[in-house]
This record gives C-alpha cells, structure tokens and sequence, in this order.
C-alpha cells in the first residue's frame, strides 16, 4: 500500500475530527464562520491541489509576505486553505500579502514522499514569478504553518540544508527572512513515538516521511533531523494543546537553540483564530519574524 492510498488510521476513522475540551476552539468554529475571499487563486501546477490563495491588502506594495501553510495532519480527508481563511484575512486587514498553500496529501494521488514536500517547495518558488505583477517585496518574507503546516513551513525554510542526494534537494530555494511554527509538528520522530494519537498515531507518520521504503526517512523530511533554519525562528504552542501538546514546541525549541513559547489558556486552533486571547501573541511573533 502505497502513502496515497493509505488510510487515515486502521479504523477508517477521521484523525483530529474529536470536538476538544470544553471552551476551547474546534476546526469547525473557525469552518462555521462567514468566509471571505482571496483576491486570486493561482495553480502552481496541474494537480487540483497544487495552488494558493493570494489575499492582497490595500495599495500598490511592494507589500511584506507571508507564506501560510495549513494544517490537517497531511490528510485529504481533513480541511484545507479554507481552514486559514479567517487568519489570512485579518493578516492581510494589517497589510500583509498572504499566499496561503494547498499541497497533495496523503490520500489523494502524489501525496505523502516526496510530493507533499515537492508540492510547498514549488508552490513557494513559484513566488518569484508572481512578485512584480502583484507587489510582493520577497526581501520582506515570512512563512507560517499550523501543526503539519508548521511542521512544513519550518522544514521549507531548511531547504538549503537538505543534502543533494534527496528527491527534496533544490539548488535555489526561496527562503524566509523569518518562520513561525503554530503548534507545529517538527520532530516526526518524537511525535511518532510519544504524541497522542489524534493525527491517526504512528501510521501516519509512516505514511508521510514513507518510512516502510526508505533507510533514512527522517533525514530530509523532519526538521528536528536538519540544522537550524537561518532564518530567524519562533515557535508558538498552546498550554492546553490536546493535538500538539506544548511539551514539543519546547523540546524542539530548545533543541534548535531558541526559546519557545507557549500560550496560556490556548488548544490547538486558537493559535489561527484571530477571535483568541492567544492572536496578539501570534501578530507580534509574525511582526517580530519579519
């Protein structure tokens, strides 16, 4: 069985679908709420899920970026960019340019090694082309991703420390000025071996990094397995985090050599809900990466 067509968990049931504890925010309270939209939606290539929405503030630019990766466990069966709609909006409402990523998962056809992680490399490279016609200072770049979006944002900013051997290797990549990691799943390893089963438990991970074919399968693909980013790196957790609980950001954090943070009071999706105590939090490490 192959990682694109592998099942969530053995079960067949939906991984991170459980509704989480009393007070704190679902996906489906962030889903529920009026969606507004992207000025474009723009392929990066031919598969239905290879594309971004670009949200544009006011003004001709040139504006500062942020390149936003959504989460969902790199699962097809959960949602996608429409996840980040109210993050990217109020974002772009504070004068950030947002390219909000779609990639293939594991599920759908090409999704899982190598081509969720060919999917972020090219779909960010694919800014270059678009930065004059839209006004997109590139000197000014962020990227920011939620749980396996934050997991893919910081492994996208360690490209250039991926060895020329791996299918992941390209020779130019884009890279940040900053990377904010929101509950990010960033030591596969750790989470595999100790994280709740919420993402479908160790089998997903398998899935994702193709683990059963591979001798090394953390070494391009885990950014705990790569050297610190050289982009200025800042990691978010929430101390009530029933998904990514804080005790991960932390290690990582330390494990990278910068100090991580976790927020009071904040679960899993209050870290993307600009409605939460926890979204100052959240603009000021943004503002601060750029």
């Amino acid at each position: 069985m192959t990682a694109a067509s592998a099942p969530p968990n053995k079960s067949g049931d939906k991984p991170a679908d459980n509704p989480p504890p009393a007070g704190l925010v679902s996906y489906r309270d962030l889903l529920a709420r009026p969606a507004a939209k992207p000025a474009q939606r723009i392929a990066y290539g031919p598969h239905p899920e290879q594309f971004a929405d670009l949200w544009l503030p006011s003004g001709p630019g040139p504006h500062p970026v942020i390149v936003l990766i959504h989460g969902g466990c790199w699962l097809a069966s959960l949602p996608s960019v429409e996840l980040m709609a109210p993050m990217a909006e109020a974002l772009r409402d504070e004068g950030y340019a947002v390219w909000s990523l779609a990639y293939r998962r594991i599920g759908e056809a090409g999704g899982g090694y190598p081509g969720t992680f060919q999917d972020v490399a090219a779909g960010i490279d694919a800014l270059r082309g678009l930065a004059p016609r839209y006004g997109l200072d590139l000197q000014r770049l962020v990227f920011s991703g939620h749980s396996a979006g934050g997991h893919l944002s910081v492994w996208a900013a360690q490209r250039d420390r991926l060895a020329r051997t791996s299918p992941l290797y390209s020779a130019n990549p884009l890279l940040p000025q900053g990377v904010v990691s929101l509950a990010g799943i960033n030591d596969l390893e750790a989470y595999r071996a100790e994280g709740p089963d919420a993402c479908g438990g160790p089998d997903t991970i398998d899935h994702l990094v193709d683990a059963a074919h591979r001798a090394a399968p953390y070494a391009d693909t885990s950014p705990a397995r790569l050297a610190r980013p050289g982009a200025k790196l800042v990691v978010l957790s929430g101390a009530l985090d029933p998904i990514v609980p804080a005790r991960f950001g932390e290690a990582f954090a330390a494990h990278m050599g910068v100090k991580g943070r976790t927020l009071p009071g904040a679960g899993h999706f209050e870290l993307i809900d600009p409605r939460s105590a926890a979204w100052p939090a959240v603009r000021a490490a943004l503002a601060e990466a750029h």
